[in-house]
């Protein structure tokens, strides 16, 4: 029998992150992926690679669900980035609408594309309506700032208090990543169940982020999820497939390397 996980995910055309990787990462994996799409953003390259960011009608979103779920036992989510409040009010009717064994949000908190208000209502509608439906949330260093209302986060013990603030919010389990950003000679996140804190630390590759690396780990996590994984094992599993993916990365014209998720 082949597992199945579904993504609610926003389309970036280079594919090197959004819904492109989540399922070439489900793949690797061994899971059968299904996808929604909710935005689809493309980088300029005639403007410094910035974002141009286009929403999906509500209604072609609740069509695709809709299709998802009736063609599939879907029982296991990631949700990506989804971009405006009306998108978030759509997944949150799904979400609510039937049983889910695990959620897991990568927070996707702004799109550069976006107009400050519209990001803001958008940080608040991600943060009420779809947060506590979440078994895993795997913010960045910059996504923890925003959830738990920290000033900043300098340190690794900085990063453990987002992680319960946070918490506090909702989800089961918070990954919070430090990635490249935290000063020090390894790569470290820190995952909070509620009692405990583990950290996940390897060696940083290189100082500089490479896209698509959030995006593979939250897949990766639900990928595991998917399979029956402890959430505990699920969260270590993909931080090693995330690291041989940055040691792997694609380069092209762009600025900015990404993940390999074939690594």
């Amino acid at each position: 029998m082949v597992d199945l996980a579904f993504v609610i995910a926003g389309s970036e055309a280079t594919g090197g992150a959004g819904l492109q990787v989540d399922l070439k990462t489900f793949q690797q994996l061994g899971v059968y992926g299904v996808g929604t799409i909710t935005c689809i953003v493309s980088f300029d390259p005639n403007n410094n690679w910035g974002h141009r960011f286009v929403p999906i009608e509500p209604q072609v979103i609740a069509d695709q669900i809709e299709a998802a779920t009736a063609a599939h036992d879907l029982d296991v989510v990631k949700i990506g980035m989804l971009g405006t409040p009306a998108t978030i009010n759509v997944v949150a009717d799904a979400l609510s609408s039937r049983t889910w064994r695990h959620v897991v949000l990568d927070p996707v908190l702004i799109c550069k594309g976006q107009e400050p208000g519209a990001a803001l209502d958008t940080d608040n509608a991600l943060r009420t309506q779809i947060l506590p439906h979440a078994t895993v949330v795997t913010p960045n260093l910059f996504e923890a700032r925003t959830l738990s209302g920290m000033d900043s986060i300098d340190s690794v013990d900085d990063l453990v208090e987002a992680a319960k603030r946070i918490h506090d919010l909702g989800p089961q389990y918070v990954v919070a990543k430090g990635g490249v950003e935290l000063t020090g000679d390894d790569a470290v996140d820190v995952l909070f169940d509620g009692r405990e804190v583990t950290l996940l630390s390897t060696p940083k590759i290189g100082s500089e982020r490479v896209s698509g690396a959030g995006c593979t780990l939250a897949a990766a996590i639900t990928a595991e999820l998917a399979k029956g994984t402890e959430v505990t094992a699920a969260v270590q599993i993909a931080k090693d497939f995330v690291t041989k993916g940055i040691e792997g990365r694609v380069s092209g014209h762009t600025p900015f390397d990404t993940v390999w998720q074939g690594a």
